[in-house]
């Protein structure tokens, strides 16, 4: 019998992104602050680090590119200074890139009048930030349908949308408080309900827990994963916490002084680090919540096997019961069908550091 694990949803989104349109595209995107950027790098498209700063100028985005799927959670993670925070500025077009090109839904954003992009952020674009930067003279209600406002909505709908909105996030019977009434938590919530109700097609999230306590911060992990699980939106999301992006992304782009060093699901980057700088980045992650079952997994032999295991579960989700049989399970494929095993024994040296996954 298969075991039901409540983490596969994100896993199977991890399986099925590379198979999905893209949403958001950026090729060879570089930003660069300082005097004579933009002639710069027409004069000199791919500069060394050592070049920009010779000529006065800092890289904050050097040569990125990258894909994101439709419906797909991607995470860009780094130290601070990375030059994460500005590639999805860049993304959203929210500062101009110094070249290169954004495509969204199949068409370069920079080509774009003010205009055509004041209305694509209406419309299309959902933003949440650090600071929750909610109104303080207006209640939860009001808050919530401030964008549909701006859009002209009328008064009618755009309240029937924002209470709608409101409950999604977990605050009703909260519509009519002030921001000053309520917790960080339920104020990150007020945010994350005003960005979803102009039911953007896009989300774009830059350290939106980070200010939070521990505590609250995993329920608003749990809280984004539940909603995004309802609403199957294309999330880019911001983070330096490493732990936060494994639980919640498809997959990771790990930047470095503003360039992008290594894309990949988070096992692949655990597993198979590009850089010693990845492997650096990762070391600290516990492996059992990132290597799935086919990832640990071995050959099939003649011995008994307890019983089932989806490929793509975390081997945190069966360890304890692996062990306590003290037999091996089958690795279960995408038809149900045992592709592999995995032992008790080769758990236990994952759990205990004593060897890499196979």
């Amino acid at each position: 019998m298969n075991q039901v694990n409540p983490a596969l949803s994100v896993a199977a989104r991890r399986a099925e992104a590379t198979g999905r349109p893209v949403k958001l595209a950026c090729r060879g995107v570089w930003k660069l602050f300082g005097k004579g950027a933009e002639q710069f790098l027409a004069g000199q498209p791919s500069p060394s680090a050592a070049a920009l700063a010779e000529a006065g100028l800092i890289g904050a985005v050097r040569d990125a590119s990258v894909e994101v799927a439709e419906g797909e959670t991607f995470i860009f993670m780094g130290l601070s200074g990375s030059g994460k925070s500005t590639l999805l500025r860049c993304l959203s077009r929210l500062i101009e890139p110094s070249a290169g090109e954004v495509v969204f839904e199949g068409r370069n954003l920079l080509q774009a009048s003010e205009r055509e992009l004041i209305e694509i952020r209406r419309h299309k674009m959902g933003m949440v930030f650090q600071h929750f930067a909610l109104l303080p003279h207006l209640t939860v209600l009001e808050n919530v349908a401030f964008p549909l406002s701006v859009q002209g909505v009328p008064r009618e709908r755009r309240a029937a949308r924002a209470l709608e909105m409101v409950e999604l996030v977990g605050l009703k019977g909260r519509e009519g408080f002030y921001p000053r009434e309520l917790s960080g938590g339920q104020q990150q919530r007020v945010g994350i309900a005003r960005s979803l109700a102009v039911e953007p097609q896009i989300w774009f999230l830059d350290e939106p827990f980070s200010a939070l306590d521990p505590l609250i911060r995993r329920e608003m992990q749990s809280e984004l994963m539940r909603l995004q699980s309802v609403l199957h939106k294309t999330v880019v999301f911001i983070t330096h916490d490493f732990d936060e992006a494994i639980r919640l992304a498809d997959r990771i782009a790990i930047m470095k002084d503003g360039e992008i060093i290594q894309i990949g699901t988070p096992e692949d980057l655990v597993t198979r680090p590009a850089t010693a700088y990845v492997a650096e980045f990762t070391r600290d992650v516990q492996r059992a919540k990132v290597i799935s079952a086919q990832g640990l997994m071995q050959p099939l032999t003649a011995n008994a096997l307890a019983r089932s295991v989806d490929a793509r579960a975390k081997v945190a989700s069966f360890a304890a019961d692996i062990v306590a049989a003290g037999a091996p399970f089958a690795v279960a494929g995408e038809d149900g069908r045992p592709i592999g095993q995995v032992t008790p024994q080769a758990v236990v040296d994952l759990l205990a550091g004593r060897e890499a996954p196979r």
